[in-house]
């Protein structure tokens, strides 16, 4: 599933709802869609058991139901963690996500990690050009620091980034200003803050 595109991924939910058999709601109109919504794409490659989505359903239906109606029918490589009913009033999920916390596992060892990490840390600015526009990743990164050695030694980083609209940081270009291609890495996202948290 790290491979599926985000499109992909909220049609994989739509399937799976359609195939439990519950009532899900869908939008008015001539074009009538499924009312769900992911919390925040996850970059392709990325893997994830943080992910929120948001899912209308037509009645009330109890929770425990709706938990052995979707673990039923769900697709390989997603999980079910758990499921809450949420204040129709409720701000969409999108809105309410500030940031991200991801851990990066390094598949080579990077014998001066420290260091760039460091450099990073010590800061005050790190311009960079995304779609042409000039931009300061350092404030987008509220958190780096290097995490103890996993399994067969392997070096962790765990990042805390920022997630607002016109204000999101993002693990590749903090792999780049460490100098780290992100093909050699592992990247899992751990957590969403939301702003009621």
């Amino acid at each position: 599933m790290r491979y599926t595109g985000h499109l992909d991924l909220f049609r994989s939910w739509e399937r799976t709802f359609r195939r439990s058999g519950l009532p899900l709601a869908y939008s008015q109109g001539f074009h009538p869609q499924p009312r769900l919504n992911l919390a925040c794409a996850l970059p392709l490659g990325f893997t994830s058991d943080c992910e929120l989505i948001d899912a209308w359903l037509e009645n009330v239906i109890e929770l425990s139901q709706i938990n052995l109606a979707i673990t039923a029918v769900l697709p390989p490589g997603l999980r079910l963690h758990r499921i809450e009913r949420v204040d129709l009033h409720t701000p969409a999920l999108q809105t309410q996500v500030t940031s991200s916390t991801y851990i990066i596992t390094f598949l080579d060892l990077i014998p001066d990690l420290f260091e760039r990490v460091h450099k990073i840390v010590k800061s005050e600015h790190l311009y960079r050009v995304r779609r042409e526009k000039s931009y300061d990743l350092r404030p987008l990164i509220e958190e780096i620091s290097l995490l103890p050695e996993g399994e067969r030694g392997a070096q962790k980083l765990h990042l805390r980034l920022s997630v607002r609209e016109s204000a999101t940081g993002r693990p590749e270009e903090v792999l780049d200003e460490l100098g780290i291609k992100y093909e050699n890495t592992h990247v899992h996202r751990e957590a969403l803050i939301l702003n009621s948290q």
